[in-house]
């Protein structure tokens, strides 16, 4: 079983170097599948996530959505980015959720916007879970319910946004 593995593995290797890609998006593992099923047949048939692992394995860089790729590209933008221990922490977290929702839309950056408004649904979601918890002291549960209000008005403006420029949303 290990000697197959290692045969396909090579193959896989094989083809992804006579493909020469430099990323790997979802179509070029697609077409690695392809090639692989017509030049080995039987043998060379593999599952499209087998493949994409291999090749990450091998170092090779592989992006299988847009959502990958926006968060490797703009990974230092999204670390760290919520805080809502305070009302000031989330006023702060806010704006720039904000700011970088309304900078990705201006680029078209559509996928970076969806992972800003999904930072942002995570926020919300947990203020929220917060804010039901009775164990939690009123005055804070207060709060989150705020912070999770204002999270709402983020993600009610972004959506009017895209309503009005529908090419960016």
């Amino acid at each position: 079983m290990t000697e197959t593995l290692e045969t396909k593995r090579a193959m896989i290797l094989r083809a992804a170097a006579a493909i020469g890609a430099e990323k790997w998006p979802a179509a070029e593992i697609d077409q690695l599948r392809r090639k692989l099923l017509a030049d080995h047949g039987a043998e060379g048939k593999t599952g499209s996530d087998y493949i994409a692992d291999v090749l990450q394995s091998a170092g090779w860089k592989v992006v299988l959505t847009a959502q990958e790729e926006a968060e490797d590209q703009f990974e230092e933008e999204f670390e760290d980015l919520l805080h809502f221990k305070t009302l000031g922490d989330a006023e702060v977290s806010l704006m720039r959720l904000d700011e970088l929702l309304r900078r990705f839309k201006a680029h078209g950056e559509k996928a970076a916007a969806e992972r800003v408004m999904e930072i942002a649904r995570l926020g919300k979601r947990r203020a929220e879970m917060i804010a039901r918890n009775h164990k939690v002291e009123a005055h804070k549960r207060a709060e989150k319910e705020e912070i999770a209000r204002c999270v709402l008005r983020l993600a009610g403006c972004a959506q009017a946004d895209s309503r009005l420029s529908p090419e960016i949303s």
